[in-house]
């Protein structure tokens, strides 16, 4: 009360007080105490940084690559935030592109070709609420027809609209999730910036999300999904959600249908292509989201127990820690194949062909499954690509073979086949044939498809050879029954001649012609009778 009548006589604002207390109080911590390795750090991240201090200009790596550096870990990813705009940084560097929409970013690339790497460079930006909505007149480069009817940053139900307002590094650290993703770390200094106690979550292993976590959600409903990919990520590592921060996830769930489904079903692919699919599954479960979140992923967590699902999940997984590309097709593919086999059999019955059969039936599970959203055209052309070489997996004859493993897709069909026969699908020694045949030589390769022929010619001989008639021993003779049996044998054959003769017709001589001019010529044509 006093402290209030004070701040009243000074003409301070108890809402200023609220504001600033909500921000947090800045921490900076040195290297003696968060202990981070220099040696973890990018060079690239560094020279951004650098680059960008060197300007004038405030920089930070920031968000889950702080995170990482203080659990001891090499960051797959590095991102910088600054007091830069997305127009400065981009001044700076001689390769930078600003990229998004809602969320306007700089990629500063390093590199070219494969080997390229992108620091991702960010501005900070605003945090903003009903309470400041009013207040904002957008900064962010957006048409004035855009922004003339807009008063709010923020909906109704307090979901944000815009992000591209920039603000103070204490306002960009407090519109972050979780504390442990909201650490600046200057690499220059080697010193942490922490606003929200995160090197403490850190240390004790605690999601914590940064505010009221019902309101967060309402923000911006795409932070429950995240709950669930950084409970899944840092699970192995023993974090796991605070109780305040898990409790509304449930009830929030519903927030989800206001977002655009590309949206979703990007987030969904973040789910399980991180290289923690199989810990996603099991979060979802355990939080009571294994449905409602997208209509996709429930039937991915209710297949997650079958052979073939399970095992793409486990293989999307190796393919994540040793540093290998993985597909979003692939993974749906193997998700689908029950569905495409049921209603391929089911159009086969009926009388279809095969390949319509199966055309028609990928078709329909596309327009159940997939539905419209974006990039589906890629997708679905990988997925269909993969499905229909199956068939042609039998056939191993003519140019068959040749066209498979010359296909641009033929690796990631052949991995779909592979995933089958370890699940006893379909023959392993099929599978052993085809992956000799896709890394020998056009020679060898004839001479595989040779040996093929020849076993199948010896296949169609076994099968359409029949069986030899048994041989019955007799018992040995002596001499005498030998004489006897001749005997027997010599009357045998004279009565079947007698019979035979008198069975058989008798023979009816022809005449011949006498030719018309005398004997002597009918000796010549005696040959033509």
């Amino acid at each position: 009360m006093i402290k209030q009548f004070i701040d009243k006589l000074l003409g301070k604002s108890p809402t200023a007080r609220r504001s600033k207390a909500r921000f947090g109080k800045r921490e900076d911590i040195p290297a003696s105490v968060h202990g981070i390795n220099p040696q973890l750090v990018d060079r690239r991240a560094h020279d951004v940084v650098r680059t960008l201090k060197e300007a004038g200009f405030e920089a930070y790596i920031v968000g889950g690559a702080v995170r990482d550096l203080l659990l001891g870990l090499k960051p797959k990813d590095f991102d910088v935030a600054t007091n830069a705009t997305p127009e400065q940084v981009k001044g700076l560097f001689r390769r930078a592109f600003i990229i998004g929409k809602r969320f306007r970013i700089v990629h500063v690339v390093h590199g070219r070709g494969r080997e390229h790497d992108v620091i991702e460079v960010s501005t900070f930006r605003a945090h903003l609420d009903n309470s400041a909505a009013e207040q904002v007149k957008g900064n962010e480069k957006t048409s004035k027809a855009q922004l003339a009817g807009m008063q709010h940053a923020v909906d109704a139900s307090g979901r944000v609209l815009r992000d591209n307002v920039w603000g103070p590094q204490e306002e960009d650290a407090a519109r972050r999730d979780f504390t442990v993703n909201a650490m600046y770390y200057d690499p220059e200094t080697q010193v942490v910036v922490d606003y929200h106690k995160g090197l403490q979550d850190a240390q004790k292993r605690v999601l914590r999300m940064i505010g009221d976590p019902a309101a967060r959600y309402r923000e911006d409903p795409v932070r429950i999904i995240r709950a669930v990919r950084f409970a899944a990520k840092l699970s192995p590592l023993g974090f796991a959600l605070e109780a305040k921060t898990a409790k509304p996830l449930v009830a929030s769930e519903h927030l989800l249908q206001d977002v655009p489904q590309s949206r979703l079903f990007d987030e969904m692919l973040k789910l399980l292509q991180t290289g923690h699919a199989i810990a996603t599954i099991t979060q979802l479960k355990k939080l009571g989201l294994e449905r409602g979140i997208y209509p996709l992923l429930d039937v991915i967590v209710e297949r997650s127990g079958q052979p073939l699902v399970q095992a793409a999940l486990q293989d999307t997984d190796r393919r994540v820690a040793e540093g290998k590309a993985v597909a979003p097709s692939f993974l749906l593919a193997c998700v689908l194949w029950q569905e495409v086999q049921v209603g391929w059999q089911q159009r086969l019955a009926a009388g279809e062909h095969s390949f319509p059969a199966l055309q028609e039936a990928i078709d329909a599970v596309f327009e159940q499954r997939i539905g419209d959203v974006s990039g589906r055209g890629k997708l679905a052309a990988d997925m269909r690509e993969i499905w229909v070489m199956q068939p042609r997996f039998d056939k191993r004859s003519g140019s068959t073979p040749f066209g498979m493993v010359a296909h641009i897709r033929f690796r990631a069909g052949f991995d779909f086949f592979r995933l089958r026969a370890e699940i006893g699908e379909v023959d392993e020694g099929l599978v052993e044939w085809w992956q000799e045949f896709s890394l020998t030589d056009d020679a060898s390769r004839h001479d595989m498809l040779a040996q093929v022929r020849e076993e199948l010619r010896q296949q169609q001989r076994t099968q359409g050879k029949k069986p030899a008639a048994k041989v019955h021993r007799l018992p040995a003779r002596t001499a005498d029954a030998e004489d006897a049996a001749a005997a027997d044998g010599a009357a045998h054959t004279a009565n079947m001649a007698e019979a035979g003769d008198a069975a058989a017709p008798k023979k009816r001589r022809r005449r011949r012609r006498k030719p018309a001019g005398g004997e002597g010529a009918g000796e010549v044509g005696s040959g033509e009778a």
